[in-house]
């Protein structure tokens, strides 16, 4: 029987090892093992069980000499000894020995200057699909000469951790080891954390090497390969204003940006379901089809149909499936140097301006707080709106210091002249509290291709003198009021009065969590009066 070298990484006695297997050949193993069922329109569906989305408490980086003092250790970055991580790892592959092993080959970034091999091998065929579809996938002739992964990864959702045991927080684990160039998840089902545990290894790996990896979308002129990157927390608009179809998608969420340009590090795309409705996103309900991985949705045992609006199992649902269902998706994943860079934040305060302009350090300091907002859980009794503060728009996925990869950013738009701009497209009138409603999307939009288009070049600015930002007058298609926050408040002593409530969080958050970054960019924050 061919192992393909399976038994290098101690992986002895498989039932038997399958190695890039087509998407057909995935499926059917699929089913065959009962992980899922199709739907009627192809998809692989499956439920993930206890686990349905990640578990940041369970993620561990393996503490080691040649990496201790690069890692931002804390609350995000849990370490684990050597020792304690080869333990689990050889009781994973004990329990691997005597199962079916899938394996996938592939590639994580697509500017081959800085591409990665990664080997995944998988319990499950379904998740091999998956990892196949969101990765870059080798063609017939580079998998011939694949040679040796630069990290294989070893994913058994169903052997389940011993927390006492084994200096763990529960029957889930994941953990990195750098210095190995070795990834164990053990425990979860959720697709999602193969995903992102690439994501957080190429984080690593690539500021060696000066590429800033970022946790954005990004998309370019077809004709001047004029480049742009969004960056936004879940429910700011990031897929939907990246994905234009007067534009190429380079990429929905991991690039990486090196003195060359932007490059896509994946090959597929990991969508959220939840309501989602053809009218409103074609593009991704078009992609769930045959190749597709669907992740708790729930399905009608009869007529195999998909209810999106239904979060019973969780509001999480999740697709993932190849960029090339995408039908401007731009192959390979690679584009010039970002012109214009977007920050996108779901303001429900209600405060912000619409769009404003950053100069370098405000683009810094907003780089590192990486701001949105929500409501809050009624079950809580709290009716105003809940301040949300994600490092580098991706804090779970960063292992360095945010101040590693905010010095790069400020090189890079120093060195290349890139706008930044700030986009609100939360709430305007009033806090979503007091019944506002959310910015048109249109307006957004328009904004976003003013940004884009330099339409802003020669337009006259204001300042903002709590948000310490620069915000303009003018917008074509955009009404004017529209983009004055303040105005659109009936009572702006009630707007005064939540503007510096806001930077007030700001300046609190900043100072807590960025004590030692420089002067200059803590001042080019908000200032509450």
């Amino acid at each position: 029987m061919e192992t393909y070298g399976v038994e290098k990484i101690g992986l002895l006695h498989p039932k038997a090892v399958y190695r890039n297997l087509t998407v057909a050949e995935l499926t059917e193993a699929a089913l065959r093992r009962g992980e899922g069922s199709l739907s009627n329109t192809g998809a692989l569906v499956v439920t993930t069980g206890k686990y349905t989305g990640r578990s940041p408490d369970d993620k561990f980086i393996v503490d080691t000499e040649g990496v201790h003092n690069d890692i931002a250790w804390g609350k995000v970055n849990r370490p684990i000894s050597r020792e304690k991580f080869d333990a689990i790892w050889g009781k994973a592959l004990a329990y691997m020995q005597g199962r079916e092993v899938f394996i996938f080959d592939g590639y994580a970034g697509a500017d081959k200057k800085y591409t990665r091999k990664f080997r995944i091998i998988n319990e499950l065929a379904s998740q091999n699909l998956f990892i196949h579809q969101l990765l870059i996938r080798p063609t017939a002739e580079e998998l011939t000469s694949y040679g040796e992964a630069d990290f294989t990864m070893l994913v058994a959702p169903g052997f389940k951790c011993d927390p006492e045991a084994d200096g763990v927080h529960s029957e889930a684990a994941i953990i990195i080891d750098y210095e190995a160039h070795k990834i164990l998840i053990a425990g979860s089902q959720y697709a999602g954390e193969i995903k992102k545990s690439v994501f957080s290894t190429m984080n690593y790996v690539m500021t060696k090497q000066n590429v800033l990896p970022m946790h954005c979308s990004a998309n370019m002129d077809p004709v001047t390969h004029e480049t742009a990157v969004f960056f936004g927390l879940s429910g700011t608009g990031k897929t939907t204003l990246s994905a234009d179809a007067s534009r190429k998608l380079i990429g929905d969420d991991e690039h990486g940006w090196s003195p060359d340009g932007v490059f896509n590090f994946e090959g597929g795309c990991y969508a959220k379901c939840i309501n989602l409705k053809a009218e409103n996103e074609p593009e991704i309900y078009n992609a769930i089809r045959f190749g597709s991985l669907v992740e708790n949705v729930v399905m009608d045992p009869v007529t195999r149909e998909l209810d999106f609006d239904d979060g019973s199992l969780t509001e999480n649902t999740r697709v993932g499936y190849p960029v090339d269902y995408i039908s401007n998706s731009q192959i390979p994943g690679e584009g010039g140097i970002p012109k214009v860079v977007i920050f996108l934040t779901a303001d429900a305060f209600g405060v912000l301006p619409p769009i404003s302009r950053l100069s370098k350090n405000a683009a810094m300091y907003h780089f590192v707080t990486g701001f949105t907002s929500k409501l809050a859980g009624t079950e809580r009794g709290v009716t105003e709106p809940q301040p949300t503060f994600s490092t580098l728009f991706g804090e779970p996925f960063m292992p360095m210091d945010p101040s590693v990869y905010a010095e790069m950013l400020g090189e890079k738009l120093e060195k290349y002249g890139t706008k930044v701009y700030l986009v609100n497209t939360g709430w305007a009138g009033g806090s979503a509290a007091m019944g506002a409603k959310r910015m048109k999307l249109s307006y957004t939009r328009a904004m976003v291709a003013a940004a884009l288009n330099g339409s802003f070049d020669n337009v006259e600015f204001k300042h903002h003198d709590v948000f310490n930002v620069d915000y303009p007058t003018s917008c074509p298609n955009v009404p004017d009021e529209m983009l004055d926050a303040r105005g659109l408040w009936a009572d702006k002593a009630a707007y005064d009065a939540q503007a510096n409530k806001l930077a007030a969080m700001f300046a609190e958050n900043f100072a807590k969590k960025y004590p030692n970054m420089p002067r200059e960019i803590a001042e080019a924050g908000p200032k509450a009066k």
